[in-house]
């Protein structure tokens, strides 16, 4: 099976499993806007890299501001949702990032919201995954998001992401 074989056909499962759990999720969701069960993940294209490799000193700095644990206390919130995102290479020790701006929809606060990104190689093997996370999104307040990726840019060939949360007690 080649590489697009294999992505076409994860494209197919992931579309067939999110609208599982988008059905699903509307009828497990709790009054306070928690739904049960995975977090939505959205594609994104990385297109073509040709640069983008840090030095020693800047891929130590980029290693003290990226994260890659997920938060085991936030959950998929239906008020919060992914506005935009793509995948940026920026200069100086950032390097291969993803940026975009999350919503929050709901008519409270959110105590924390995380956005996950996931890369992948040409052949759809998982490489990692980076978080941002903010705290204190107030009801129907933006939040930009800017997810710092260690990897090697001209290693990954795409990206998924989703947004969490923890709503406000």
């Amino acid at each position: 099976m080649t590489g697009d074989q294999r992505r076409n056909r994860r494209a197919v499962l992931a579309s067939l499993g999110t609208g599982a759990v988008a059905s699903v999720a509307g009828c497990l969701g709790d009054d306070d806007g928690v739904s049960s069960g995975n977090p939505t993940y959205e594609r994104g294209e990385v297109g073509n890299v040709t640069n983008g490799s840090r030095n020693a000193s800047e891929t130590s700095a980029a290693g003290q501001i990226a994260q890659s644990e997920p938060n085991t206390n936030v959950t998929p919130l239906d008020s919060l949702s992914i506005a935009s995102h793509e995948f940026v290479l920026e200069d100086g020790f950032r390097g291969a990032t993803v940026q975009g701006t999350v919503e929050n929809d709901r008519e409270e606060r959110v105590e924390v919201a995380e956005v996950r990104a996931r890369f992948y190689t040409d052949g759809g093997e998982q490489l990692g995954l980076y978080t941002d996370t903010v705290g204190d999104l107030d009801a129907g307040e933006r939040w930009q998001f800017m997810v710092v990726v260690l990897l090697s840019p001209s290693d990954i060939a795409e990206y998924d992401v989703a947004v969490l949360g923890t709503p406000a007690s």
